[in-house]
C-alpha cells in the first residue's frame, strides 16, 4: 500500500465513507483543504521527509494548497520529521514552502532526569547505565523491560543479530550517514573516543583534510555530532573537539557497528562479554555521567540555586574546574540525593495542585 493509499484509507474510516480513492497526493490533500472549510481540522504528516522523497515536487503541493485555501481553511497542517537537515531546510528562502510556516519546534531529546522516569524500578546506577545506551528517545525507553536487567535489556534491544533496535539504528544511520562519503568511518573514530581533529583525520583514513571538514560539517547539520570547545578559549581548533551526541548512536557505532562479524558468529552472553561489558562499566557509562552532571547543574542553574551562576551551558565546564563549592556539589552521591529530593518536591507539587 503506498502512501496515497494509506492516507486515503484513514480518511475514510475518519468520516465512516466507502473506501475513498485518489489519483494523487495533492488530489486527496485538497480534499482535507476542502473539509476543514466546513470543520476545524488538524493533519499530522509524521517523517515528512520520507513522504517528500516519495512524492515527487511535495513542498511545492503543499505551497499551492496553503496559497490556494489560506483565506477560508481552518486546517491546522503539522509536519514532523526526524532527518534534521531536511526539515530545515523547509525553511530556507529557495524553499517553496518559506514564509508559510506559522511555528518551528526544534524537539530535543529528553534528558537523564525525565527519561529516568521511564524506569523507575532500576537502582540509580542502573538508570545511569540505561540512559547511557538508550538516551532520551521516548519511544526508546518505552520497550525496556523492568523485569530484566540492565545487561539483558541491552542483548535484547541492541547487542544481538536482528535485534529490535539494532536494525532501527542502523537503518535510520545509513538512510542519512550513506549519502555522505567517509561518514562511518568518522562516526566509528568518534564512537571510540578520538575527538580531535588531527585524531579523526588519522584514525578515520579519511583521504584528505577538507574532506573530513565536510563530513564533520555535513553531520552537525544533522545534529548527531557536535562541536565542543573550551570556554576560555572557543577559537582554539587546537583544543576543540567533536563528539556524538545521541547516546544510542553512540552505543551502536562503539561496541555494535565496530564489532558486526564478531556478533554475528558468537552467543549474545558470549558477544557481551567480551567486547562490552568491561569497557562498557569503565569507560562509556563514566563518559555518559559527564553529560548527566551537565544536565543537573543546568536544571539548578535555571532555577538560580546554583553558588555561582552562569550564562552559557558550555561554561558549566570551567565554573565546575575553578569553584570549590562547584566540585563538591557535583558528586556523584549528593546528585542522587538532590534529584531524588527533586523529583519528590514536584510529585508531592502535583498532588497537591489535585
Amino acid at each position: 500500500m503506498n502512501n496515497v493509499e494509506s492516507l486515503s484509507a484513514l480518511v475514510s474510516e475518519k468520516y465512516g465513507f466507502p473506501r475513498l480513492s485518489f489519483r494523487s497526493m495533492e488530489e486527496l490533500l485538497d480534499f482535507m483543504f476542502q473539509k476543514s472549510i466546513e470543520e476545524k481540522m488538524i493533519l499530522v504528516l509524521d517523517e515528512y521527509p520520507y513522504l517528500r522523497e516519495t512524492v515527487v515536487g511535495m513542498d511545492s503541493i503543499l505551497q499551492s494548497l496553503i496559497d490556494k485555501y489560506r483565506e477560508e481553511s481552518s486546517l491546522k497542517l503539522i509536519l514532523c520529521g526526524s532527518f534534521v537537515d531536511v526539515m530545515k531546510s523547509l525553511l530556507l528562502n529557495e524553499n517553496p514552502l518559506y514564509g508559510r510556516v506559522d511555528l518551528t519546534i526544534d524537539l530535543k531529546p529528553m534528558d537523564y532526569y525525565d527519561s529516568a522516569k521511564f524506569y523507575p524500578g532500576f537502582s540509580d546506577e542502573d538508570k545511569v547505565r540505561l540512559y547511557s545506551v538508550f538516551g532520551g528517545i521516548p519511544y526508546f525507553n518505552q520497550l525496556i523491560d523492568s523485569e530484566l536487567s540492565v545487561r539483558e535489556n541491552i542483548i535484547e534491544l541492541i547487542a544481538s543479530p536482528n535485534a529490535r533496535l539494532e536494525n532501527e539504528v542502523s537503518m535510520y544511520l545509513k538512510s542519512e550517514i550513506s549519502k555522505i562519503n567517509n561518514a562511518n568511518e568518522v562516526f566509528e573514530a568518534l564512537a571510540r573516543g578520538y575527538s580531535r581533529y588531527s585524531d579523526l583525520l588519522s584514525q578515520s583514513h579519511v583521504s584528505s583534510g577538507p574532506t573530513l571538514v565536510d563530513v564533520l560539517d555535513r553531520l552537525i547539520k544533522m545534529e548527531v555530532v557536535a562541536k565542543e570547545a573550551p570556554i576560555n578559549d572557543e577559537n582554539n581548533k587546537r583544543k576543540s573537539g567533536y563528539v556524538i551526541v545521541d547516546n544510542l548512536s553512540l552505543f551502536y557505532y562503539r561496541y555494535v557497528f565496530r564489532f558486526a562479524s564478531q556478533m554475528s558468529v558468537m552467543d549474545s552472553d558470549v558477544f557481551y562479554d567480551r567486547y562490552i561489558a568491561e569497557d562498557f562499566e569503565t569507560k562509556h557509562v563514566p563518559h555518559v555521567f559527564e553529560n548527566i552532571c551537565r544536565q543537573y547543574l543546568i536544571r539548578r542553574n535555571r532555577k538560580g540555586e546554583l553558588p555561582v551562576m552562569f550564562e552559557k551551558s558550555e561554561s558549566i565546564i570551567m565554573t565546575i574546574r575553578s569553584n570549590v563549592q562547584m566540585e563538591n556539589l557535583i558528586s556523584s552521591r549528593r546528585i542522587r540525593r538532590d534529584i531524588f529530593s527533586m523529583k519528590q518536591n514536584s510529585e508531592k507539587k502535583q498532588s497537591a495542585e489535585k
